[in-house]
């Protein structure tokens, strides 16, 4: 699993850049073959560990490519996984905390809120958002997430587990609604993305996480390392 490799500048720091094209042959009965053939065009982006020279011994590969459908849009992940398990069971539960997570970071790039989305492979999200970077600091001081959950689903998520290829699959339809705080068309506008995981393995005392972004510390939430997503026809 490799990614595209290309990378753009923003305030001096290099992130990764993706194409976002519209997509075809996309199937809503959510068939993986179909829309796993509907991305093989897209660029991709692989996560990896930015913060450590070289990368801790359980690491496994994941990718991620995106494209768009009318106002949504969607995000393809692959992750290769040795063990592949959650615990969860219920909407809005803190999925990094018992199993396998994929983690969706986006917003606009002239808007201060952002979402983050998460999908365990039994199908179970996470659906936060914060205002701006005061909301983050107040979850993280009172170790609650409870001022950033949305209540009410804001997308769409299908997962495939496939054990003898040790591999679960994420695709996941955003409409723009539940990004941007205004509306506007998909085409020609550009959004700050990040995808990173946990990845458990039973027995071990901590996951192995990673990041499509460059981070020089093991922090999701930096934005200026996150990369730049520009929407094309």
């Amino acid at each position: 699993m490799t990614g595209s490799g290309q990378t753009t500048e923003v305030d001096g720091i290099r992130v990764p850049f993706l194409e976002c094209r519209m997509l075809e042959g996309f199937s809503k009965d959510n068939d993986f073959e179909t829309n796993r053939r509907a991305f093989r065009s897209a660029p991709g982006c692989a996560l990896r560990q930015a913060w450590r020279e070289q990368p801790e011994m359980n690491f496994t590969p994941a990718l991620v490519r995106t494209g768009w459908r009318e106002d949504t849009l969607v995000v393809w992940a692959e992750l290769m996984d040795g063990d592949i398990f959650t615990r969860a069971t219920e909407f809005n539960q803190r999925l990094w905390e018992l199993g396998d997570s994929f983690e969706i970071f986006l917003r606009p790039e002239n808007q201060e809120a952002y979402v983050e989305f998460q999908v365990a492979p039994n199908g179970c999200q996470l659906q936060l958002r914060y205002p701006h970077a005061a909301a983050l600091d107040y979850a993280r001081q009172s170790g609650s997430i409870a001022c950033a959950v949305l209540s009410e689903k804001q997308f769409r998520a299908t997962t495939w587990v496939i054990p003898e290829r040790r591999l679960w699959a994420v695709c996941a339809v955003i409409p723009a609604r539940a990004v941007c705080d205004y509306t506007s068309k998909l085409v020609g506008s550009r959004w700050r993305f990040s995808f990173s995981r946990y990845d458990y393995t039973r027995g071990e005392p901590e996951p192995v996480i990673s990041s499509t972004s460059p981070h020089p510390a093991a922090d999701f939430h930096r934005q200026q390392d996150w990369g730049v997503l520009e929407f094309l026809p």
